[in-house]
């Protein structure tokens, strides 16, 4: 999946187009994600120990990842994704390949990594 727990999205498609917000939780095996702000429903909830009133409650419900688009850290405008594979140094020291996402837009690496 292209998007992660806490990057910035804005979304493509929907009800919702247009809006910007940081991804909460991502479910990879459904491609859905939760994102902050974004498609938001009533829930009804019965009285219970932790909320003795009961109610309406307003929350995000998860929506397809396909109509979300990464913001470009550098532009801060929607773009989509590449892999890449660079050179990380591990905690013993050793070097090895790892595979990292990069903004197609402005090529810079998505996810923290320490370069060699």
């Amino acid at each position: 999946m292209h998007v992660k727990t806490g990057d910035k999205v804005m979304v493509i498609t929907g009800k919702d187009k247009g809006k910007t917000g940081t991804v909460l939780a991502a479910f990879p095996k459904k491609g859905r994600v939760l994102v902050e702000g974004v498609n938001i429903v009533k829930k009804h909830s019965k009285p219970s120990q932790d909320n003795p009133q009961g109610g309406i409650i307003n929350r995000e419900a998860a929506i397809h990842a396909s109509n979300v688009m990464v913001i470009d850290p550098k532009t801060n405008e929607p773009t989509r994704i590449g892999y890449k594979k660079v050179l990380v140094k591990t905690k013993d020291g050793a070097e090895k390949m790892k595979s990292v996402r990069v903004s197609k837009k402005s090529g810079e690496i998505l996810d923290k990594v320490k370069t060699v």
